[in-house]
């Protein structure tokens, strides 16, 4: 698929924040050069997927956020130390074992419960605001002024950290 030049222009002039994002990452300009590469390829890979008039901001900090974080995954397995002795102690167990897709399946499943018990009022701000929105954008957006938007994602959160406080550590 051919990719418009509006999309290849808001892809060149956000280059300069999302390295700027990336070196928040990563601590080192190399391998911030190369989470940006990787980025912007991702990026052009998918650009179908991207909905025209949506933050696109949002969109390449959240292609960037998620490669940073499979990277980091990535290279923990890469590292990690296999031990050779015939009993492994609790406390090693829970360092080396890998979590297994269920684990998140029954999180997202507690997750979404917890939203669905907040009011509307709270929830769409505060997804809106997880997409990577801007306050202005959704207060915009929702026709409420700034404040109230701040205050209902707000509430959001403590309702939801109300709900899923078993996961809190």
């Amino acid at each position: 698929m051919q990719m418009d030049t509006n999309f290849s222009q808001q892809l060149l002039s956000s280059q300069i924040s999302l390295k700027q994002f990336a070196y928040k990452f990563t601590n080192d300009m190399e391998t911030a050069d190369d989470l940006l590469q990787d980025t912007l390829v991702k990026a052009m890979k998918y650009h179908d997927q991207y909905k025209e008039g949506t933050n696109m901001r949002g969109w390449l900090f959240t292609i960037m956020r998620n490669t940073f974080i499979n990277g980091y995954r990535s290279n923990a397995r890469k590292t990690a130390l296999i031990s050779t002795e015939e009993e492994i102690s609790s406390s090693q167990l829970a360092v080396s074992a890998v979590s297994n897709r269920g684990d998140a399946k029954f999180a997202m499943e507690d997750i979404n419960k917890a939203l669905s018990n907040v009011p509307d009022c709270y929830t769409i701000p505060f997804l809106r605001h997880f997409e990577g929105y801007k306050y202005h954008e959704i207060a915009e957006e929702l026709s409420l002024p700034i404040g109230t938007v701040k205050t209902r994602i707000h509430m959001a959160r403590q309702l939801l950290q109300k709900q899923l406080k078993t996961y809190k550590k």
